[in-house]
């Protein structure tokens, strides 16, 4: 929804810069996703719309900003993944309660399954990417926001070596491809390992090799980070972040990684039974 607030007057150079950002929004909508600011200027860097510099950013979220207020961009295009109220649920009725309760309603899908998987991310940017696709696998996600605390990575063991007690456990990881991402892959095995989980951790994104087939926007590697002499000697003085891959590349990535370990017909079998026992819930909520 495009509302305006304020009369801001624009160069040209600017409202065909606007233009742009919206046809970017489209495609993402289109997709059923929303956009963070930093995937927004990624695709501009990739589309050689912008130059990859920190003062770009900056200027491409002014513009974004002044372009909303003046009622150019839609407001629903950028969503901001820190900033979320929590507020608590409340239903009109019994009826709107049931349904929301038939809604969720899932059974144990993985239930047979040879694999125990969950998803994790680096960044929370990506969250509104991959929450589609872990609700679509129904696996846990796990945003860690850079290096997990230890409380977070023992009750993740706690939850693997419950899940996985008669399972092969997998956790898909995606990550930077900079010296710290690079090594929040080790990190993580070391300390699952640590903590007596037996997880295989396999990084889906970024990759050597996605970085060579879909050439994301490079940055020069940070080296302040202690990491980064080791990384530079591998990979060069440059480095990459995962948000800056289309999601579609993403969700494409990531759907393969799932079909190679899903036993697709067991869990089809599941969602059956799931739809049988939603129609007697739904019959029953009638008699309310």
């Amino acid at each position: 929804m495009k509302r305006r607030f304020k009369e801001i007057r624009f160069r040209q150079a600017s409202l065909a810069l606007i233009d742009v950002c919206n046809e970017i929004v489209t495609e993402y909508q289109d997709q059923g996703l929303r956009l963070t600011l930093r995937q927004l200027y990624y695709q501009l860097v990739s589309r050689n719309v912008v130059p990859n510099t920190e003062r770009s950013y900056k200027n491409v979220g002014s513009l974004l900003n002044d372009g909303r207020l003046a009622g150019l961009v839609d407001w629903n295009a950028i969503e901001d993944r820190v900033r979320v109220p929590r507020e608590p649920p409340e239903w009109g009725s019994i009826q709107q309660l049931v349904e929301a309760a038939t809604a969720a309603f899932r059974l144990p899908r993985w239930e047979g399954q040879r694999y125990y998987v969950e998803l994790w991310v680096e960044k929370d940017a990506l969250a509104g990417v991959l929450e589609p696709l872990a609700r679509e696998h129904h696996v846990t996600l796990m945003v860690n926001r850079g290096y997990s605390s230890a409380s977070a990575m023992y009750e993740s063991a706690r939850r693997f070596e419950r899940e996985g007690a008669d399972r092969e456990c997998r956790l898909f990881y995606l990550g930077d491809h900079d010296p710290s991402g690079e090594d929040m892959v080790r990190d993580i095995q070391d300390r699952l390992d640590l903590f007596g989980a037996d997880v295989r951790v396999e990084k889906l994104a970024l990759t050597t090799d996605q970085v060579r087939q879909y050439r994301p926007p490079p940055n020069p590697a940070k080296m302040s980070d202690s990491r980064a002499r080791g990384y530079v000697a591998q990979h060069g003085a440059q480095s990459w972040e995962v948000d800056a891959l289309p999601p579609q590349v993403l969700a494409g990535i990531i759907r393969d990684a799932f079909e190679e370990v899903l036993d697709r017909g067991r869990m089809d079998a599941v969602i059956a039974l799931e739809v049988e026992q939603k129609a007697k819930l739904k019959k029953a909520a009638r008699n309310i």
